[in-house]
C-alpha cells in the first residue's frame, strides 16, 4: 500500500468537511420543500453550473473513460455520445429555458402544466414518470457503487486492514464494504442539508479535481516529452471510417479482445447508431435526474440556459486532462501495472485509472486525486439521492398521502426516503456485474423507453397524457426484459442496437395511447404554450391564443437554434480534445482545435448569448 499519511489527512479531512457543511446547512435546508429540494431556488447559475459538472465527474465513469482512451486512443472522444453527453448542448441553447418556465419542483410536477391534474391518463403518467425516475436513479447509484467498489480495492488492500474490522468479510465482497463506508458519508451530507449542502460539497470536490487533473496532465506530458507510446497506428486520429482499424496484436492483444467484446469494430454503423439515438434523447429534454433537478433550482430561465453551458466548460477540459494524463501514463510504463489489471477472464482496462495513480503519482498528490475522486463518487451519489428523495416526497406522499404535511414533517419524510433509496441502491450494487453493464442497460436500455413519450410532449399539441402513459410504459417494460434476457445470455450484442425496437415500440404506443384518449383540455394547452414557448406541431393551439390576443408571436427560432445546437457540439469536442492535444504534444492540431473554438465563441456570443431573453 502506497498510500502515506499525508494521503490519509487528506482524504479524512475531507470526509470531515463534508460532514460539517452538512450539519452547518441543515437548519436552512430545513425552512421548507423548496428549500430543502432546490436551495430555494436562489443558488447562483456558476454555483449550480458547477455542482453539476462535479456531479457529473463520478469515479465510475471516469474509469470507463480512462480504459476507452487506452484502447480507442482519440477515437475514443466520440463514444461519451452514448449518453449522449451532447444533451447538454441542447439544454443550453433550448430546452433549459423551456424546463425552467414551469416553476416545477420535479419532472412528474412538471407533468400537470402540461396535461392538466385531473383524469385517468394525468394521474397514469404522472405515476409513470415517477417509476421511470426512481429507477434510473436506483440504476445510477448502483453504477457508482461498482466503480467505488473496484476503486479502493487497489489502494486499501483488504490485508491491511481486517485485522482492524470486527468481523469478516469475504474476499468477493470488499469493494462492496469499501462502497458502503463511503456511502454512509455522502448519506449523511446529503440528507441533512438538502440541496444547499449538494453544491457547497461540490464546489470543494472540483476545486479539488482541478488542482488534482491539471497536475496528473502535467505530470503525464514531462513524462512523454522527448518520448513516444507504442500504440497502433490510427491512434492519434480522431477520425475514423466505417471500421475501426485499430490493431494492438503484439503490442497489448488483449485490448483486441475488448474492442470485440465491446462491439465497436464496426465504427462507422456505431456511430451513426449513436448519433441517431442521441439527437432524439436530447430533443426529449433531462431524464429525471440530478442533472433535471439543479435546471429546476436556478433562479431564471435565462440562468438555467448559462448553467447548461457552464457545465461544459468547466468539465471536459479539467476531466479529460486527468483522462489523457492516465492514459500516457499507462502507456509509456504498461508493463509496471499490467500485474494489476489481470483477471481470469483477461486484462481488465477499467482498472487503469486506480492502478496509473497507484504506480506513479508522488504522496500528496496521490492522497489530493483519491480525495477528488471519492468526492466525485459521493457528489454524483448525493445528487442522485436528493432527485430520489424529490421524487418520493414530493410526488407520492405529498400527492397521495399526507398533502396536508407540515414543514417538519416534509423534512422527517425526506429524511426516510433518503435512507430508502440509499438501501435500496446499496443492495442493487450487489448484484451489478461490472460498470459497463449497467451504463449500457441505462443509457441505450431504459433510455429507449424515455426519449419518444418526452420527445413528443414538448413539440406536438394533440399528445397527452394517456400517450405519455402508454409510451412510456411500451418502453420500460421492453427495457427491463432486455436486461433480464441479456442476464441470462438469450439475447447477446450491444444494447445500443436494441435502442431502435425499443424507440419504435415506445413511439407506437405513445401514438395508439394519444388517439385512444380525447386531446388536453385546450385551456391548459393555451396556459402550456404561452409559458414555455416551445417551437413544433402547435399550429391549432397557437391559431386559438392569436384568435383571443392578436399580438401573441409563436417561437420562431427552431433554425437558430438548430445552428446554434452544431456549433455547440462541435465545441463541446474541441473542449475535450483540447487537453488530449496537450499532453501529446501535438501543436498544429491543437494551434487548429484553438482556433475553432475562438470563432464558435464568436459566432454564439451574438447567437445565443445575446439572445437568451428571447422565448
Amino acid at each position: 500500500m502506497k498510500l502515506q499519511a499525508i494521503d490519509f489527512a487528506m482524504i479524512i479531512t475531507y470526509l470531515a468537511t463534508m460532514v460539517v457543511i452538512g450539519w452547518v446547512l441543515r437548519k436552512k435546508a430545513r425552512r421548507n420543500k423548496e428549500n430543502y429540494l432546490m436551495g430555494g431556488k436562489s443558488l447562483p447559475w456558476y454555483m449550480l453550473g458547477l455542482s453539476d459538472a462535479s456531479d457529473m465527474f463520478d469515479i465510475s465513469g471516469t474509469m470507463w473513460m480512462v480504459s476507452l482512451c487506452f484502447v480507442y486512443g482519440m477515437k475514443s472522444i466520440w463514444i461519451p455520445w452514448l449518453w449522449p453527453v451532447f444533451n447538454q448542448v441542447f439544454l443550453m441553447m433550448y430546452l433549459s429555458r423551456w424546463l425552467r418556465r414551469s416553476n416545477a419542483t420535479t419532472g412528474a410536477e412538471w407533468l400537470a402544466g402540461r396535461f392538466g391534474k385531473t383524469g385517468a391518463g394525468v394521474k397514469a403518467s404522472h405515476n409513470i414518470v415517477v417509476a421511470f425516475a426512481l429507477l434510473s436513479c436506483l440504476g445510477f447509484m448502483a453504477y457508482g457503487f461498482v466503480g467505488l467498489g473496484k476503486f479502493m480495492e487497489i489502494f486499501i488492500p483488504w490485508n491491511d486492514i481486517k485485522q482492524f474490522v470486527p468481523f469478516n468479510v469475504s474476499p468477493a465482497y470488499v469493494p462492496h464494504f469499501y462502497g458502503i463506508i463511503f456511502t454512509l458519508f455522502a448519506m449523511f451530507y446529503s440528507i441533512l442539508g438538502g440541496m444547499h449542502s449538494i453544491v457547497w460539497g461540490d464546489v470543494v470536490k472540483y476545486i479539488i479535481m482541478v488542482v488534482a487533473c491539471i497536475s496528473i496532465g502535467i505530470i503525464a506530458a514531462i513524462r512523454l516529452h522527448g518520448h513516444s507510446v507504442h500504440v497502433p497506428a490510427g491512434w492519434e486520429n480522431p477520425f475514423f471510417g466505417w471500421k475501426l482499424n485499430l490493431n494492438w496484436t503484439n503490442i497489448v492483444d488483449d485490448a483486441n479482445k475488448k474492442i470485440n467484446d465491446d462491439g465497436f469494430s464496426l465504427f462507422g454503423i456505431f456511430f451513426m447508431m449513436m448519433l441517431f439515438k442521441g439527437i432524439f434523447a436530447s430533443v426529449a429534454g433531462p431524464a429525471p435526474n440530478y442533472d433535471m433537478q439543479k435546471i429546476l433550482s436556478t433562479r431564471s430561465p435565462q440562468e438555467a440556459s448559462k448553467m447548461s453551458g457552464f457545465v461544459s466548460i468547466i468539465l471536459l477540459p479539467v476531466r479529460y486532462s486527468m483522462i489523457i494524463g492516465l492514459t500516457v501514463l499507462a502507456l509509456l510504463y504498461f508493463n509496471q501495472i499490467n500485474g494489476d489489471l489481470q483477471t481470469p477472464n483477461g486484462t481488465d482496462f477499467e482498472k487503469i485509472l486506480p492502478a496509473a495513480i497507484n504506480t506513479f503519482l508522488p504522496a500528496g498528490l496521490m492522497g489530493l486525486v483519491l480525495t477528488g475522486l471519492l468526492g466525485a463518487f459521493m457528489g454524483t451519489f448525493s445528487g442522485t439521492l436528493n432527485a430520489a428523495q424529490a421524487y418520493l416526497v414530493n410526488d407520492i406522499y405529498l400527492k397521495y398521502v399526507n398533502p396536508q404535511a407540515s414543514t417538519k414533517k416534509i423534512i422527517s419524510m425526506n429524511y426516510l426516503a433518503g435512507l430508502l433509496v440509499v438501501i435500496i441502491g446499496v443492495v442493487l450494487g450487489l448484484f451489478v456485474k461490472d460498470v459497463n453493464t449497467v451504463l449500457q442497460w441505462i443509457v441505450s436500455g431504459l433510455y429507449g423507453g424515455y426519449v419518444a413519450s418526452n420527445m413528443l410532449k414538448w413539440h406536438w399539441w394533440r399528445f397527452n397524457a394517456n400517450g405519455f402513459f402508454w409510451g412510456m410504459l411500451a418502453g420500460i417494460v421492453p427495457a427491463i426484459a432486455l436486461a433480464v434476457l441479456k442476464s441470462y445470455d438469450v439475447l447477446k450484442g450491444l444494447d445500443l442496437y436494441y435502442w431502435p425496437w425499443l424507440f419504435l415500440l415506445s413511439l407506437a404506443g405513445s401514438v395508439i395511447g394519444t388517439y385512444a384518449a380525447p386531446p388536453t383540455d385546450y385551456d391548459v394547452l393555451k396556459s402550456f404554450y404561452k409559458l414555455v414557448r416551445p417551437w413544433g406541431f402547435w399550429k391549432p393551439v397557437h391559431d386559438k391564443i392569436v384568435a383571443e390576443d392578436p399580438t401573441f408571436i409563436g417561437n420562431r427560432n427552431f433554425r437558430i437554434n438548430a445552428f446554434n445546437i452544431v456549433l455547440g457540439m462541435i465545441g463541446q469536442l474541441c473542449l475535450t480534445i483540447l487537453p488530449m492535444y496537450i499532453v501529446l504534444w501535438l501543436k498544429l492540431p491543437l494551434f487548429i482545435t484553438v482556433i475553432i473554438l475562438l470563432l464558435i465563441i464568436l459566432i454564439l456570443k451574438k447567437t445565443w448569448w445575446n439572445r437568451l431573453s428571447e422565448y
